[in-house]
């Protein structure tokens, strides 16, 4: 198995389904017309593939396809619904609600918000990361413009009751904004924009077995959204700029075969998910799982050690060519203030998660092509690197001598 490469970070990105990546080599090389010039015949095809598209990526989560925009990913779909939403429906010294946990995408967006005069109120989380929807009715007032909780959390595998949220604060006032985040759980969980009842909601195509660089904002017939970039008209003006047609054609390919093998793959992740979390839960001690332990992504398991630092533990389980995260993607490239080592994890902290164990964590997320062999070799060779890493602690000497 050391020859082998184990992919067990499929909370950061997912590798190119074979049939996507098909998808797309015709608009990177004969069909490189641009939709916009739809006068002859290349424009004409680019046109009607990204039609097709729209199509695609709306069945997944049972939308309109003209409430689909197209952009570069999750990051401008979440700054697009937030500052689109509050700058067309400017509410002076409004407030806006976010789960404690959201990703940065939703929270560095809404920060900037808050210094334009917005206030900013975290709904608080329970220890499984779970949002207080009682706290969420009390936090309601009359000047809530905006209330945005995600999906599903990548670090802590967590899904929130999204719907019943929606429920709260559209029976407080309809006109309060519901923006979601869904780009860890669409593709993997089934998500109805319907049933949920959301003004907004973010995909990412790479989270689903698409390319990189290209996503989705389902923004709900009716929503008045000021757009971020200003230029032509394309995407309804919504979104300008020439579109990623290869990258749209094969997330709608991605949408596609994930709506059709949803039900299958879950089947095989939650078989995949119960055995590593049975097998490492009994090997290994001074061990706490993180997230809620059923209402949780397929093919998740996240959890923290005592007396082992998360690095350590990326690095050596790399070297036995195993390859999972620690916090978000998206986090690891900061450093904390006085640049020691990797920011402290605003997810972990949220659910209480000791302080100096907030950059410890580690996730494993498994996907679709993934094997109960390399979930055997997973829990075989993981409690010899924490063993090996609690050897060099001296906080673990010190609680073997009291």
């Amino acid at each position: 198995m050391t020859n082998k490469l184990i992919f067990f970070d499929h909370a950061s990105t997912t590798p190119v389904d074979p049939e996507v990546l098909e998808a797309m080599l015709p608009f990177l090389k004969g069909e490189f017309g641009n939709p916009s010039s739809h006068i002859h015949s290349l424009g004409q095809g680019a046109l009607r593939a990204m039609d097709e598209s729209r199509v695609a990526v709306a069945s997944l989560i049972n939308a309109k396809a003209e409430e689909i925009i197209f952009t570069s990913g999750a990051t401008e779909s979440n700054n697009l619904a937030i500052k689109g939403i509050t700058g067309a429906n400017h509410k002076p010294e409004g407030k806006i609600l976010i789960s404690q946990i959201e990703h940065y995408s939703v929270l560095n967006p809404v920060k900037t918000l808050e210094k334009q005069g917005y206030k900013v109120e975290k709904i608080p989380v329970d220890k499984y990361g779970i949002i207080l929807t009682d706290k969420l009715r009390e936090m309601l007032s009359p000047d809530t413009l905006l209330v945005c909780v995600m999906a599903a959390n990548t670090e802590i595998g967590s899904i929130q009751p999204v719907a019943e949220a929606v429920e709260i604060v559209k029976s407080y006032n309809p006109a309060i904004f519901f923006h979601c985040d869904a780009a860890s759980a669409a593709g993997w969980i089934p998500v109805d924009v319907i049933a949920l009842g959301v003004d907004t909601l973010t995909l990412s195509a790479h989270n689903f077995y698409g390319p990189k660089g290209v996503g989705a904002l389902y923004i709900k017939n009716g929503v008045k959204i000021q757009p971020l970039l200003e230029g032509g008209f394309q995407e309804k003006g919504i979104r300008s700029g020439t579109e990623n047609v290869p990258g749209i054609a094969g997330m709608a390919k991605a949408a596609l075969l994930a709506k059709e093998n949803m039900e299958k793959r879950n089947v095989h992740l939650l078989k995949l998910q119960e055995r590593l979390w049975n097998g490492l839960e009994k090997k290994l001690k001074y061990f706490h799982f993180t997230g809620h332990p059923s209402r949780r992504l397929p093919g998740h398991v996240s959890f923290w050690i005592e007396f082992a630092e998360g690095e350590s533990l990326l690095l050596s389980l790399q070297i036995k060519g195993i390859m999972a995260a620690s916090g978000s993607a998206c986090s690891s490239n900061l450093r904390a203030d006085d640049e020691q080592g990797l920011i402290k994890s605003h997810v972990l902290e949220a659910v209480g998660v000791p302080q100096d164990i907030c950059n410890g964590s580690i996730t494993f997320m498994m996907g679709k092509d993934n094997t109960t062999e390399e979930v055997d070799y997973v829990v075989e060779t993981f409690p010899s690197i924490v063993e090996r890493l609690w050897a060099m602690s001296p906080a673990y000497a010190d609680m073997l001598n009291e």
